[in-house]
């Protein structure tokens, strides 16, 4: 008996000690405040850490070298006053785990981004964050709650004792308002509305040409710039730079007082736009951000629905009838940089009829054999390269002389933080949402394992098929062929941050091998220019950037000269 009772004395200090080593060090409790919000809330939950205090800790997350600290999980119905626990089971980036954080001063921030409920015309019910006029941006959405920063001290036993409240809600983005030059339009989409299940509305700033109220005759050619979410109308100035304004470094170009320079030019373009010899356009910037991103790429996708259609055939239609455009695929023009880029060449693939030339500037990845530095269909694996015994990381951004910033892995695990389900309105996420085909829960299905980085080749095919820019165009040039006769132009650095131009190598090597008919277009290159060159061999990226609405033009021009039919208006629109 006596032995029975030591056994049992030792077994219960056994079950205690394993209770006590099982308990979390790690805790932080987040809740929102019933005055921030009296309802429920889904969505995506953050907790941030830096230890920078040179501002919110929300506007330090990122996937470069000077990134801070992000952790994220999902959660629904949550309640006001209801705490939801941080501890080291949940994931973050750039360490994994809160048991990771070196000890130190941080400063501790939460926010909610919030999602809402679609039911698709898929028959499929999907929680997602509808954008709220920001372009899809997670830190300030309209309607997302966070908290204040304040100090906390992460200890070599952990962290003890901490809880935020997100008081706070990011407020509603006024719209822009109309000027003498710059009008703003929004359009009740029938194909998306049906699709989301909701009323879905496209948006458009509209640049007129001068002389537009004088000349009620004419009708205007019509330039599409696609790219980003375009806030307003950008590089239009209507009066010289501020002399007053405080000159402000820029990192990425290495530049003092880059902000002087953007608005001398955005002025230098406003008087290019009233010379008399200057052709009279109408030019577009598009609004169409959709739930997974701050643009759609402008096509039909499965998982973000009719949006090529829906542009094309919706919104552009009437901004033409509203500001006197041709309404004719001669005098529709498109042109951007990067996911712009892509946008303008995809466009005038799968819409060849409708518009007469791209001009595609470092476009994202227009061959998928080389989908920046990963081969979807015959790589195993997109984060490391294939050997027996060494494990290297697949880099996913450099500068022009080649130093790394960044990894693949890297920049998919800060996704994965930001929201599961490629809901981090972030770069793969997506090229994914759009690519992919719609999965059995109604969101994308992963074209690889967003932990392991194990890809998913017979998503891959998918892809192939349906949005592989070069394979299109391969293997339909006997239809494409004659409707895209000198409509192709492709320009990128040679050392661009992203490794783009690898796919337009690819790219430039199927359309110089073209034949009736040869594709009679261009694709030049910036020597060791980085992202986002766009043609211009005399100027830097800092300077060319900011004349896209100008430098393509004489090419237009000329397209128009050479392909305009018989009897197409080539007068009305070239006043003084």
């Amino acid at each position: 008996m006596t032995k029975f009772c030591v056994l049992l004395f030792s077994c219960s200090l056994f079950l205690i000690s394993c209770s006590s080593t099982e308990e979390s060090k790690y805790i932080i409790a987040v809740s929102f405040a019933e005055s921030a919000s009296p309802e429920n809330k889904d969505g995506r939950l953050l907790l941030m850490l830096s230890s920078d205090d040179s501002k919110e800790p929300r506007f330090q997350i990122n996937d470069g070298l000077n990134t801070q600290l992000i952790f994220g999980m999902n959660v629904n119905g949550m309640a006001a006053g209801q705490s939801i626990i941080f501890d080291e089971s949940i994931f973050g980036y750039p360490y994994p785990s809160l048991s990771e954080v070196p000890p130190g001063e941080y400063n501790a921030q939460a926010l909610l981004h919030v999602y809402e409920t679609f039911n698709l015309s898929t028959g499929h019910t999907v929680k997602l964050p509808m954008d709220n006029g920001e372009g899809q941006q997670w830190n300030t959405s309209s309607g997302n709650l966070y908290s204040k920063p304040f100090k906390i001290t992460v200890g070599e036993n952990g962290i003890n004792n901490v809880s935020l409240v997100m008081d706070q809600e990011i407020p509603p983005i006024p719209e822009p308002e109309d000027t003498e030059w710059i009008k703003h339009i929004k359009v009740k989409s029938e194909k998306l509305s049906e699709f989301y299940g909701r009323d879905i509305y496209l948006g458009a700033h509209v640049l007129l040409p001068k002389g537009f109220n004088e000349h009620p005759e004419a009708k205007y050619p019509l330039m599409v710039f696609h790219g980003h979410f375009p806030s307003d109308f950008r590089g239009f100035r209507t009066t010289p730079p501020d002399p007053n304004l405080e000159p402000e470094y820029s990192a990425r170009f290495d530049l003092e007082g880059y902000n002087l320079i953007q608005q001398q030019e955005a002025y230098d373009f406003y008087l290019r736009w009233n010379e008399p010899d200057f052709p009279r356009f109408l030019i577009i910037e598009i609004q169409h951000p959709t739930p997974y991103y701050d643009d759609s790429y402008a096509v039909n996708s499965a998982s973000q629905g009719p949006y090529g259609d829906a542009i094309t055939y919706e919104l552009i239609p009437e901004i033409e009838k509203r500001f006197r455009g041709m309404g004719e695929g001669w005098s529709r023009f498109l042109y951007g940089g990067s996911t712009g880029g892509w946008e303008a060449l995809a466009v005038q693939v799968k819409y060849p009829e409708e518009y007469n030339g791209c001009f595609a500037a470092c476009p994202d990845p227009i061959d998928f054999r080389a989908y920046c530095l990963t081969n979807i269909y015959e790589d195993e694996n997109a984060y490391y390269y294939d050997s027996e015994h060494k494990k290297l990381e697949v880099p996913s951004h450099r500068d022009y002389l080649g130093d790394i910033q960044s990894t693949l892995r890297q920049g998919n695990h800060l996704e994965l933080v930001l929201g599961d389900k490629s809901r981090s309105g972030q770069q793969w996420d997506i090229w994914e949402a759009t690519y992919s085909p719609q999965g059995d829960d109604g969101y994308p299905v992963r074209i690889w394992d967003k932990m392991t980085g194990d890809i998913d080749h017979e998503v891959a095919e998918y892809w192939k098929e349906n949005y592989d820019l070069r394979h299109i165009l391969e293997r339909d040039w006997d239809k494409l062929g004659p409707q895209l006769r000198g409509k192709i132009h492709i320009y990128c650095g040679d050392m661009d941050n992203y490794y783009l131009n690898n796919a337009v190598y690819l790219m430039e090597d199927f359309l110089e091998s073209t034949t009736e008919p040869y594709y009679d277009g261009e694709v030049l290159y910036g020597d060791r220019a980085e992202h986002c060159w766009n043609g211009d061999p005399d100027q830097p990226n800092a300077i060319s950037r900011l004349r896209y609405n100008s430098m393509y033009v004489p090419k237009i021009m000329k397209r128009i000269a050479e392909s305009a039919p018989q009897g197409a208006d080539l007068t009305s629109w070239r006043y003084q």
